[in-house]
């Protein structure tokens, strides 16, 4: 029997270049979010007005947008996935790989209550508060195979809706803190639970098995389809399945509908807050396309490594974290929230970009000048 070969060490730079694409995306959401005094956000269940009607380039400046959230932590599960079996596969510790993972997740997801809360001056669960809980929960979940792995995530994704219903629906109006930190939402003055942990975990976990997937790949096991193919197959079951789902306008749009309209609005008008089987599918389903697109070039180019994409998706928390900071500590403490229309927005996230970028450059050095100290987090 052959001994199984050292896992490579090197990234993989279609991650990283998908990544950073969404981070890209994610600045231009944000930017309106803090300075756009028209930021379009009705994009769930709870907010959803019938009857308003919403202009085409201000629906799409939204909903390109939101590409950003689900790629982000399913990049993060097939991330840590990856630096999991590298090190099992070098021998370390189970506790100090299980040490290290709790340890990561639980300052990450301490930045929103804390961080991101005092500049934007309200209490915030958001995006960082799941991805850090869902690492946390990766620890026990990481000793199940592939197979239970997918289970729980596709069982997740198709009966969600109705676990979710059982706690919160937007026609009753009641909220819970325990149901929105868990399973559905929460809005207060001053108070936003907009990312419940379990629906991201089980993103989380579909990285995760990815990651485990491409590390069996380059370990030169057998596996059934080349990565590439399986991304790329995977991404076009995920589309077939939105489009079955908003075309049957019933489970699985999280009561978000389309109704009698046929138009590209109606179609695309999902929910992401809870998120919805219709919009996982269609999220997922387009990242998983684009990133086989993106491991095809790959394969044809060297990449630059002070590339933009490459840059922004190899210090994508530390570039969270800095243009959070720097959007909602101005939009609050400079008043600057609202202070322009969709139209500005643009040229800001453009400027905002090339700062970005410079000190994205820079952590990056010092990221790898000093692996082992406080730099392991971001």
């Amino acid at each position: 029997m052959s001994t199984p070969k050292a896992p490579p060490s090197k990234r993989i730079e279609s991650i990283d270049w998908m990544r950073g694409l969404v981070m890209i995306l994610m600045v231009l959401d944000h930017v309106s979010m803090a300075y756009d005094i028209g930021h379009f956000s009705a994009d769930s269940a709870a907010f959803f007005k019938p009857g308003v009607e919403i202009p085409l380039f201000v629906f799409l400046t939204r909903w390109v947008t939101h590409l950003c959230a689900p790629t982000f932590v399913f990049l993060a599960g097939t991330a840590l996935a990856i630096s999991v079996e590298r090190r099992v596969f070098r021998g370390q510790d189970s506790w100090a790989i299980d040490s290290g993972i709790l340890k990561r997740g639980a300052f990450i997801a301490a930045l929103d209550p804390t961080v991101i809360s005092f500049f934007s001056w309200r209490l915030s669960f958001q995006v960082l508060y799941a991805i850090g809980v869902s690492m946390m929960l990766m620890v026990p979940l990481r000793r199940l195979s592939s197979f239970w792995l997918l289970t729980l995530a596709l069982g997740w994704w198709f009966g969600g809706e109705y676990i979710t219903g059982l706690f919160w629906n937007p026609s009753s109006g009641h909220q819970s803190v325990l149901a929105a930190l868990t399973v559905a939402l929460y809005k207060a003055p001053g108070v936003s639970i907009n990312y419940p942990v379990i629906p991201w975990l089980s993103i989380m976990v579909l990285g995760w098995v990815l990651g485990r997937y491409l590390m069996n790949f380059t370990m030169g096991q057998r596996v059934p389809l080349h990565p590439q193919r399986l991304i790329f197959l995977s991404g076009v079951i995920c589309l077939v399945v939105f489009a079955l789902v908003r075309y049957f306008d019933g489970y699985g749009n999280m009561w978000l509908y389309r109704g009698e309209k046929h138009d590209l609005v109606s179609w695309l008008y999902v929910s992401k807050y809870p998120p919805s089987l219709s919009y996982m599918s269609l999220e997922t389903g387009l990242m998983c396309v684009i990133l086989s697109g993106l491991m095809e070039i790959e394969k044809r180019i060297t990449p630059n490594p002070k590339g933009v994409l490459l840059v922004f998706g190899q210090t994508a928390m530390f570039f969270y974290l800095v243009h959070r900071i720097i959007l909602e500590g101005s939009a609050t403490w400079l008043g600057l929230r609202g202070f322009v229309t969709i139209w500005e927005i643009y040229p800001i996230t453009i400027v905002l970009l090339i700062l970005l970028y410079y000190l994205c450059l820079w952590y990056r050095d010092l990221k790898r000048k000093y692996p082992g100290t406080w730099t392991r987090y971001l």
